[in-house]
């Protein structure tokens, strides 16, 4: 089968880009401090036992951004969760002024993915980096689970960052609109979400992983570009 050629291009991403200057963490939030990131350690390493094999789920930037070393990937499929944009970011990929959208695993329907087995390194130092990166704020936005997923290989359970839709940034039910014009002009200093869109799909296409509701969206988004 022929590759699809996507609507949203790098030429396109590179009309969002603008420099924005990291403000820091918000001085009103509140941050999880280094006895809450050990307290969620110890209840998932009582989940998945270290006699099993540590997998990470990717469905978003972890599949084109891992930061992890990982020895072995398969494409999988979480069954019961969905991707959704439905994540507010005043930093990172939007500001306070014009907030920014990412996504995260929200209940009904299925994901195909990308699992990544870690190597046989330090198990409890790879789970505090991966939790430290995903999860900052109290309450969190994001709560670690361990899934079931579906391989050509046969079943695994695997390490997702699911969505906690009491956390600080849930952005609650948004149309379709408002999430298209939200990827096509938002921007922080890690870039904007048109970018964060871009390589998502680019990279679940290049593993034969095809999202129609992300593909929809980067055509709406590339139009919503095209036309400012």
């Amino acid at each position: 089968m022929p590759a699809r050629t996507m609507s949203l291009t790098e030429e396109l991403v590179a009309r969002c880009f603008r420099a924005v200057e990291d403000p820091g963490p918000d001085p009103d939030a509140q941050h999880l401090r280094d006895s809450d990131y050990e307290e969620m350690l110890d209840a998932f390493e009582g989940e998945l036992p270290a006699a099993e094999p540590l997998w990470l789920f990717g469905y978003g930037s972890l599949i084109w951004k891992p930061e992890i070393e990982h020895v072995e990937e398969r494409v999988a499929v979480a069954r019961g969760w969905h991707r959704s944009f439905c994540m507010k970011m005043t930093r990172w990929r939007g500001t306070k002024e014009s907030p920014g959208l990412m996504m995260a695993l929200d209940r009904g329907g299925q994901c195909k993915g990308v699992a990544f087995r870690l190597d046989g390194g330090d198990r409890r130092e790879a789970l505090d980096k991966l939790f430290r990166r995903e999860m900052t704020l109290k309450p969190t936005s994001y709560r670690p689970r361990v899934l079931q997923l579906a391989t050509d290989k046969g079943p695994l359970r695997a390490l997702a960052f699911v969505l906690n839709r009491k956390g600080t940034t849930y952005a609650g039910p948004l149309s379709e609109g408002e999430v298209v014009e939200r990827l096509a002009t938002s921007c922080g200093h890690w870039g904007s979400g048109a970018d964060y869109l871009y390589n998502t799909v680019k990279n679940l296409e290049a593993r034969g992983i095809h999202d129609a509701h992300l593909w929809r969206l980067q055509q709406l988004v590339a139009a919503r570009i095209a036309g400012s």
